[in-house]
């Protein structure tokens, strides 16, 4: 990571992202979107340059603008059964 500014981005990023996927009703997006952003930002750990790291930021403010208008299509419909993990 370069820079300390963009540390606080990635992380304030990070926890935003995995607040927003934990309101998914549905296990399996909830679980999926948790595994995907881990997975991102492991990937992306080691990056310095400094263009790579703000086109990432913005592409992750872009998935949790989807993730947040999901949720909310998803909360429309009603809540799907629990499945037996869940209970």
């Amino acid at each position: 990571m370069a820079g300390a500014g963009h540390k606080m981005k990635v992380l304030s990023l990070y926890k935003q992202l995995l607040r927003a996927s934990q309101k998914f009703d549905s296990y399996n997006y909830r679980m999926y979107a948790l595994r995907r952003i881990r997975d991102a930002f492991r990937e992306n750990r080691a990056l310095t340059d400094n263009a790579a790291i703000a086109s990432e930021l913005s592409y992750a403010q872009k998935n949790l603008e989807i993730i947040k208008r999901q949720t909310i299509i998803g909360q429309l419909y009603g809540a799907p059964d629990k499945l037996v993990i869940e209970k």
